[in-house]
């Protein structure tokens, strides 16, 4: 193969290295309007009243809007207003806008608003949420408009729960001769994505809707707009240019409701929303806590035999995504493992938090991160190699997953491969643990990963293939360039069945939802998948048009013909054929008569074999495979001052086929990183009064430049049949283990448990010193 598996140069990489790449935020809009949120400073109250008097007094302020009876929104439970009416739920909460000439005109106007609220009683924790006594966040969530296939429970904080029952309870405790129980948890965090969420929107006097948005799932935008506001789907038009990374957190559709808003209070007039980034982390959505409880057993020798699991995802205070998140923890509850017998309940539960969206990994890092760290504590009960015990349970062909669909080959990736390599590229045979002087450590800490994507069956992509007059090609996919690359691995793909050069494939970035192709969302790694199938199919398509008309002018069949270098030519015998400038906008005869016409390839896919989970026992098909991957990090930890440097991260990923090399190792070391930030640092401060006290980047502290580890990759190929090429997912994948390793890592290290995250120094001291966490 001439393009899959080479390092390729991305398509945007010149415009983005010479600051030429735009984001939604760079373009210009004429006489544009800006809007400002005014945020509310109390986790949960009753607005008592709003004063809008100074504000209006501003010269430049073209409208105030306060909370009132606007559609409730939300895609799961309409259960959102846009904008707080009557009641604050969350801090960081949009309760007035201020459209204005400018951004400073609209910043001051904000500041002079005044609003009075009764505080309530708040909900800090989704064991809170579930307490008898707790006070209800929404009054009686049954009552909300929802989608079939959510069950909240009324007159309680519960949104929805998912049930998981596979096999026999008593049995497979009766087999258990090891038993633990353990309870982990992690408050809410942010994405922090370079670039801040961004919209603008403009209604025209033909009723036509023009959103400009920094959003992955801009779709989701026209569709759920026209279901919000009763608008003509038709007249609604979204563009996506690149986006400055996303992470899921611009799946969710909030900031271009915002947007319409304030056009709609100002006729129609462009107006502009941009993020600060104390809005975006905590006024937009946010990634979930969770709390959980694991019981897991197995025999002497270290078989499993039995788990049941709760998991209480932090739904925040409205449940927009949570739900669906709620789902993917239990579809795959238990991690890369075969386990006869599963028990898992998992709530979507409302506290007074800002409220998640999805968060790379969809759920299962943060799940990973409970079961990976129960499957070390079960191995020092046994006394085994923590390696040892999950080579013996590995999930593999013919066997059943918690939602008891049969693996084969191609459903599922290599998981025993993929730990014996890891345990290779670690050295773990040197040991867990080696003493380096008379205070320091160094640990080596493991986690086996696996992902499916719980996305709706209907999901489906396209594509449109046009030529340019001298036979090079462009390509049209509605899936968002978010910096995966995705784009740049379509045009790959489109090269190779092509047989030409990918640098004679050229790619529009932009997404427009008027003339480009759907794609469902860009997200939960299926970008590849079902957006290259789609490529494929619109390339079969160019292809049989190209082949009938050189079938006619060459007079053989048109499967005497191929493809190949810009060119179609006979098989037997390749120098006779037509180049495609000769072909592709139709052929002329010498005397003058034209066959054919201007070529277009066009291509769809949508999953196969999808369904819905039986609402009882969980049973079903949630997506198209399972990646799965072992990862570890090695740590030298201080036993007198509890700080730690993380020394390497290791990963060993299956991802089905490496499309582009390049590409998939920056994926996975970006993802890495994010899970060790995840894991050892990264999350939200939130008082008593649930306000959360470190919103900007002085106070939340990723991975800093130069305190990175040494990333380690390599990749396993166990093809995915229904995937172009044999690719598996491989954006997320890198992130899974991360939180888990450490904290196992880091247990070892410290000589005691460690359940909560973030894992900073002064949390290990606490749990050492056994102090209140």
């Amino acid at each position: 193969m001439t393009n899959i598996g080479k390092s390729v140069i991305r398509k945007e990489a010149l415009d983005k290295v010479t600051g030429r790449a735009k984001y939604t935020a760079d373009f210009p809009s004429g006489e544009m309007l800006h809007g400002k949120s005014v945020i509310s400073h109390y986790g949960h109250g009753t607005i008592k009243s709003i004063d809008v008097m100074e504000a209006k007094k501003e010269p430049g302020v073209r409208a105030i809007i306060t909370g009132k009876q606007y559609p409730l929104t939300g895609e799961e439970i309409r259960d959102r207003p846009p904008i707080a009416f009557e009641k604050i739920r969350f801090h960081g909460e949009v309760v007035a806008l201020v459209v204005a000439d400018t951004p400073a005109i609209a910043k001051r106007a904000a500041s002079l608003i005044n609003v009075v609220v009764d505080p309530l009683p708040v909900v800090n924790s989704p064991s809170e949420g579930v307490s008898k006594d707790a006070p209800l966040v929404h009054d009686n969530v049954a009552e909300y408009e929802r989608e079939e296939g959510v069950h909240p429970v009324p007159k309680t904080n519960i949104a929805n729960h998912t049930k998981i029952r596979k096999g026999d309870m008593a049995s497979g405790w009766a087999k258990s001769e090891i038993v633990i129980e353990e309870n982990f948890s992690f408050p809410p965090s942010d994405h922090i994505p370079m670039e801040t969420r961004s919209a603008t929107a403009e209604i025209r006097p033909d009723g036509k809707v023009l959103i400009t948005t920094s959003s992955q799932a801009p779709f989701m935008v026209k569709e759920l707009l026209s279901q919000y506001f009763d608008l003509e789907v038709g007249k609604i038009i979204v563009k996506t240019p690149l986006v400055g990374g996303g992470y899921g957190g611009k799946a969710s559709v909030q900031q271009e409701i915002l947007a319409y808003l304030g056009s709609l209070a100002v006729e129609g007039r462009t107006v502009r929303m941009i993020n600060e980034r104390e809005e975006d982390m905590i006024t937009s959505p946010c990634h979930m806590g969770l709390d959980a409880k694991v019981k897991l057993g197995c025999t002497a020798d270290g078989y499993l035999q039995a788990t049941e699991l709760t998991y209480l995802v932090d739904s925040g205070a409205y449940s927009d995504k949570a739900i669906h998140l709620s789902r993917a923890c239990a579809v795959d509850c238990t991690g890369p493992y075969f386990i006869e017998n599963i028990w898992c309940d998992s709530y979507a539960v409302y506290t007074n938090h800002p409220y998640p969206a999805p968060y790379r990994g969809f759920s299962h890092a943060e799940v990973h991160f409970v079961f990976e760290r129960a499957m070390d504590i079960l191995a020092r009960k046994l006394n085994m190699d923590p390696l040892e015990l999950r080579y013996k349970n590995a999930i593999k062909p013919g066997h059943t997953t918690p939602t008891q669909v049969k693996l084969n080959r191609s459903t599922v990736g290599d998981v025993p491969m993929c730990i014996e390599k890891v345990k290779q590229l670690s050295r773990w045979e040197e040991g867990q643990l080696i003493e380096l002087n008379e205070r320091t450590v160094r640990a080596k800490g493991l986690a086996c990963v696996w992902k499916n994507s719980t996305i709706p069956p209907e999901s489906s992509s396209g594509a449109i293939i046009t030529f340019n007059e001298d036979g090079t090609m462009n390509l049209m996919s509605g899936v968002v360039e978010i910096g995966t690359a995705t784009k740049t691995v379509l045009a790959q793909i489109l090269a190779e069945r092509f047989r030409m050069s990918v640098n004679d494939i050229y790619v529009k970035m932009t997404v427009d939802t008027q003339s480009t192709p759907e794609h469902w969302k860009t997200v939960a790694s299926r970008g590849t998948l079902m957006g290259g199938r789609a490529v494929l199919a619109a390339a079969e398509d160019a292809i049989r048009q190209i082949k009938e008309v050189a079938s006619c002018v060459m007079k053989v069949r048109t499967d005497d013909l191929e493809i190949g270098n810009r060119r179609v030519f006979l098989r037997e015998d390749p120098k006779e054929g037509l180049d495609f400038r000769d072909v592709v906008y139709g052929y002329t005869f010498p005397e003058g008569n034209a066959i054919g016409g201007q070529i277009i390839g066009r291509g769809n896919y949508i999953l196969r074999n999808i369904t819905y989970l039986d609402p009882e026992t969980g049973a079903g098909n949630p997506g198209p495979e399972w990646a799965v991957g072992a990862q570890v990090v090695e740590v030298e930890f201080d036993r007198r001052d509890y700080t730690y440097k993380i020394i390497k991260a290791i990963s060993v990923l299956d991802v089905g086929r490496v499309l582009n090399y390049k590409g998939a190792l920056g994926q996975v070391t970006g993802a890495m990183s994010m899970g060790l930030g995840f894991g050892g640092r990264e999350s939200f401060v939130i008082d008593d009064k649930a306000r959360v006290l470190n919103p900007q980047l002085r106070t939340y502290r990723p991975v800093h430049f130069g305190e990175h580890p040494e990333y380690i990759v390599e990749f396993i190929e166990t093809p995915h049949i229904d995937s172009p090429f044999g690719a598996r997912g491989v954006g997320e994948q890198g992130l899974l283990g991360m939180p888990a390793a450490l904290g196992n890592s880091l247990s070892l290290a410290a000589g005691v448990e460690l359940h909560h995250l973030p894992l900073l120094p002064e949390s290990i001291w606490r749990k050492k010193e056994g102090l209140n966490t």
